[in-house]
């Protein structure tokens, strides 16, 4: 768990100003990892009852745009958001009832990193993203 210090220590290291909107995202973003902007948006208004609709989309563009949140958007799915950055890793999404994982990369250091035609472009980041059942959905399948 992170606490209030860390985020803010965070939010002082990317060279933002430390805000309460901000403050509050980014602890939801660590706490509820693959989370939507409505659930985002719930779960910081339990702390911050006034925060506007403006102010946390605000604050998740700035946390994406600085790298401390990572979004994602598999196809289907509205964006979601996440605290792991920096890594490149991939995710898992269910089919059938959209939950997702996060998965490393199969072998070595991020191997999907080295394109076997990258015409020209320096890569950074790869998106990979497996789909199937989950647990849950592939044994009530199953059954």
């Amino acid at each position: 768990m992170t606490t209030t210090a860390e985020i803010e220590q965070l939010l002082r290291g990317a060279e933002l100003r430390v805000t309460r909107p901000r403050v509050a995202v980014l602890s939801v973003v660590h706490t509820l990892p693959h989370a939507d902007t409505e659930s985002i948006l719930g779960a910081v208004r339990a702390d911050l009852p006034d925060v506007s609709h403006q102010a946390v989309y605000d604050s998740l563009h700035t946390l994406t745009a600085v790298g401390l949140v990572r979004r994602i958007q598999p196809t289907g799915s509205v964006a979601r958001y996440e605290s792991r950055v920096g890594d490149n890793h991939h995710h898992v999404v269910c089919r059938s009832c959209g939950a997702i994982a996060d998965v490393d990369c199969a072998i070595g250091e991020a191997p999907c990193l080295t394109a076997s035609n990258d015409a020209g472009y320096v890569i950074d980041e790869a998106e990979v993203i497996y789909w199937g059942l989950c647990p849950t959905c592939s044994s009530s399948v199953r059954t």
